[in-house]
């Protein structure tokens, strides 16, 4: 399986890219959460439903994988929002100082 990674920064538009990476983060937050959530509905059904055990079982298995997955997905992009911040800090940084010398 290929991994197609979005790290094509807009070296230009770094508020661009923090709100790329913002919107990605709280999407992997929401899907972590509902798998989570499905994950625990699918082990609370191996209970209730004592006769198809094995298929809530594996559900739940799958849909706790995919809750990592998308918990690392947020954390991932929680780095990537970070960087974008400090891009975008140092930008402002380096136009106040340009902006400065030019001025004199």
């Amino acid at each position: 399986m290929k991994h197609h990674h979005h790290h094509h920064h807009d070296n230009n538009n770094p508020a661009k890219d923090l709100k790329h990476h913002k919107h990605l983060e709280h999407l992997a937050e929401a899907g972590a959460a509902m798998a989570g959530a499905y994950a625990l509905h699918e082990k609370h059904q191996i209970k209730k439903d004592p006769q198809h055990a094995h298929s809530h079982k594996m559900a739940e298995e799958v849909a706790a994988t995919i809750a990592i997955g998308a918990a690392g997905f947020a954390l991932h992009e929680h780095h990537m929002v970070k960087e974008a911040k400090h891009r975008l800090k140092e930008e402002k940084h380096h136009d106040r100082h340009h902006r400065r010398r030019h001025h004199h």
